[in-house]
Order: C-alpha cells, then sequence, then structure tokens
C-alpha cells in the first residue's frame, strides 16, 4: 500500500504553497502549521514533510521554531528540508524534532558533507531530494539547473548508502494537472528497491491510484490536499493499511 506524506511548506512561519516553486506565486493557507499539522494528525496521517522555504532560499535553516513546534505537540514523523546546508543546520533539525531530513542542493554542491551526514545517520534518517525539471537535477530552491541527469544522479547516491528519495518534477509541482508517473516508472525500472517517494503534480485520487498501480512506495501531496481536491477520508484507505 502507497504511503500518504501530506507537506507543509513553511514562508514566514505560515504554511503556504508555490506554484512551479515560484516564490511570486505562493499562496498562504494557514496562519498556523501546527493547526494543518494537527488536522493531518487527526485524520490518522502518521508522516509529514516539512519544507522551510525561507532556508531554501536563505541557504541555511530558518523555520526551525515551527518545526519544533510541530514536533512537540503532535506524534507525526517528520521528514525536513530546505536550506540544509552544514553540520549545524543538520544538528538543529534533528534537535528541534526532525526523524528525518532531505538534502538536494547539498548533494550537488556539497557532496563529502552530505556523504558524512549518511555515515553518521544512515541512509534511513537522510533522505536524497532529486528535484528535477526537463530531466535534470535543480538546485537552491529550484533557481539552478545542472547537467545532472536525474537516474544516474539518484544511482549515485543509492552507491553511496541513501535508501529514500524524494523525486519531485518541478514542472508538475503545485500545478495540480498529475504527476509525471513516466518518470517514476523509469526510477523504479532501474531500481526495483529505491524506497521512491513521488512528489508534485498530484490533482486528485485518481493520481495516488496511478501512482500505486505503478508500485511507487510513497507520495507527498500538498496543493491537492489544500485545494479541496482530494478529501482526508478519501486517503483512510491508504493510512489505515500502513505499517
Amino acid at each position: 500500500m502507497i504511503e500518504i506524506i501530506p507537506a507543509i511548506d513553511i514562508i514566514n512561519g505560515k504554511a503556504v504553497r508555490l506554484s512551479q516553486g515560484d516564490y511570486n506565486q505562493k499562496k498562504v493557507y494557514n496562519e498556523d502549521p501546527l493547526e494543518v499539522a494537527k488536522m493531518f494528525e487527526d485524520h490518522g496521517i502518521r508522516r509529514l514533510h516539512m519544507v522551510d522555504l525561507d532556508g531554501a532560499k536563505a541557504h541555511r535553516i530558518i523555520n526551525y521554531r515551527i518545526l519544533e513546534k510541530v514536533a512537540s505537540r503532535t506524534s507525526l514523523i517528520i521528514d525536513f528540508g530546505g536550506g540544509l546546508k552544514s553540520d549545524a543546520d543538520l544538528e538543529i533539525a534533528f534537535e528541534s524534532g526532525a526523524q528525518m531530513v532531505t538534502g538536494g542542493s547539498i548533494a550537488v554542491k556539497n557532496p563529502q558533507i552530505f556523504q558524512r551526514w549518511i555515515d553518521k545517520f544512515g541512509g534511513n534518517s537522510i533522505i536524497l531530494g532529486a528535484d528535477c525539471r526537463n530531466g535534470k537535477i535543480a538546485v537552491a530552491g529550484w533557481t539552478e539547473e545542472t547537467d545532472e541527469d536525474v537516474i544516474p544522479f539518484i544511482h549515485s547516491w543509492r552507491k553511496c548508502g541513501i535508501n529514500k528519495v524524494i523525486c519531485t518534477d518541478i514542472s508538475k509541482d503545485g500545478m495540480l494537472e498529475g504527476p509525471n508517473i513516466q518518470l517514476y516508472k523509469e526510477i523504479r525500472k532501474e531500481d526495483p528497491g529505491l524506497y521512491l517517494i513521488a512528489s508534485g503534480g498530484v490533482s486528485g485520487i485518481q493520481d495516488v491510484e496511478l501512482l500505486e498501480e505503478a508500485r511507487i512506495p510513497a507520495v507527498i501531496i500538498g496543493k491537492a490536499i489544500y485545494e479541496g481536491r482530494i478529501q482526508l477520508k478519501e486517503l483512510l484507505k491508504y493510512i489505515e493499511n500502513q505499517d
């Protein structure tokens, strides 16, 4: 059964969503992310993907107080990302209650540091963020595109100990037009043992069903929930069957 992971993106301490990673296309959904987190928890959700968008822009952790608040007042298992660039950032994230952290830009720009994190905390606590546009890895809050192809990029880090990957097709993110299922199928075909977390574009419950049919292990859902395209009760059958 596919794992359901709702997302909370943070700007200025508020729960927001962007479209295609564009900070100029920001919509605030709740002034208090804790309220959103509690709503998820009340519906049986166990996992949460939290992104510090201010941190992604500033290249350092910013919204750790929000993380601390949500982690201390809910039982959600939180993976946290956005702007983690140093050992100090990582330490703050874990001390603030994250049980997993996601690193994307650092895996490209400072691979030695990222490798050190994997060696120290393990491939289940450190998640690789493989965010791509037109098949190429993008970094720095999606503002910079690299020459790295997404599948070889993932494969190289798998050999270095990574077990979990969040792959976001930026062109799909926040657009409510459906996820890039073909890309996820190709990644899984290359590496069936990878715990692949699909992200970006989920528009309704039918997309979740298609991802499960494609045997994708997990999916991050954001805007579809906030815009009412998916009701949390629709996800109950997936939530109840999660270990």
